[in-house]
């Protein structure tokens, strides 16, 4: 299998059909072998039926029923994990993107890179609803996590199976993919795109996610620098509070000792207390978040790298590219 083009779709009995007519027509002309897996997040409209309908007439159709709505990000997750191509290629069920730019996102792949996201440049969008808040959390989430890119939220993207192997999406995770690739050192290229204006039906998707999006913001930027050793963060937190509480609480003696200020009835002297308590809570924190790294590396035979290749060189043969079972 060379190519599996993963679509979420939750209630687009409108769009199925055509949907599934263009990406065919691009299926077509792709190199070798090719899959469509449609995943079915729990839609109340007749998707399902349809989806299954379509199936029965195209063997190159897979699809995949939750058994409620979960989300788009677990839709994702699930596409990916059920693909069996070499190259993997996620978009919108709302024909909003363009499946003809899938070819010449698979083209940037073959010359090296390990995935290619779209960028949106012409956004067919409301302004204030859509527009105005996705560039603002673009431009957010560009400075927080120091990726530069101009478009997170499109979801048409190209990536090798392998890269996909190392995700693990759930929250609103599935628009920071480029973002975790590239920290397992991926090679990325941010690609414009052709969006359409919405055809039929309304988006799911509104101002509504815009806390989840922050909240997965926090826990991108902790996994992209602690998320291997959580001692750094925690530990440099309570030495903070451990060096200023101890700073107040010496204050505290020294007006006792040269001005005979009553102790009892200083501020301070609560507040260096309390900090020095908070302090050892964070240096435990820390510690357990340290212990629960080192069990998920061991008990998922992970690592904290990605490795490319290896290259050797043989006596009887010449230098070779050796494949590697997944390192995560």
């Amino acid at each position: 299998m060379q190519t599996s083009i993963i679509v979420p779709i939750f209630n687009e009995v409108e769009n199925v059909r055509l949907l599934v007519e263009q990406i065919g027509a691009v299926m077509d002309e792709l190199p070798g072998r090719s899959e469509l897996l449609l995943v079915d997040d729990g839609s109340t409209d007749g998707s399902a039926d349809l989806l299954d309908e379509l199936a029965a007439q195209d063997d190159r159709l897979v699809i995949v029923h939750f058994r409620r709505n979960y989300g788009q990000t677990a839709a994702m997750q699930a596409g990916l994990e059920q693909a069996r191509g070499k190259y993997l290629v996620t978009l919108d069920g709302d024909l909003q993107n363009e499946p003809r730019d899938i070819p010449r996102m698979l083209e940037q792949l073959d010359q090296g890179y390990d995935l290619v996201h779209g960028w949106r440049r012409d956004r067919q969008d409301t302004l204030v609803t859509r527009k105005i808040p996705s560039r603002l959390a673009n431009w957010i989430i560009s400075k927080v996590t120091q990726f530069p890119i101009h478009d997170l939220g499109c979801t048409l993207k190209a990536m090798r199976h392998e890269i996909a192997d190392e995700l693990e999406l759930y929250g609103e995770m599935h628009r920071f993919i480029p973002i975790l690739a590239h920290w397992r050192g991926a090679r990325c290229l941010e690609m414009v795109t052709t969006h359409h204006p919405r055809r039929y039906g309304t988006t799911k998707y509104g101002l509504s996610r815009t806390l989840r999006v922050v909240l997965d913001l926090l826990t991108v930027k902790y996994m992209l620098d602690y998320y291997s050793s959580p001692m750094k963060l925690f530990g440099r937190i309570g030495c903070y509070l451990l060096i200023t509480g101890s700073a107040m609480l010496a204050g505290t003696v020294g007006m006792k000792l040269l001005a005979d200020f009553d102790m009892t009835g200083n501020p301070l002297l609560v507040l260096g207390a309390l900090m020095c308590i908070v302090s050892v809570q964070f240096f435990s924190v820390g510690l357990l978040g340290e212990a629960n790294t080192r069990l998920y590396y061991r008990r998922n035979e992970r690592r904290p790298f990605a490795i490319r290749n290896v290259v050797s060189q043989e006596e009887s043969t010449s230098s070779t590219s050796l494949p590697l079972r997944r390192a995560a």
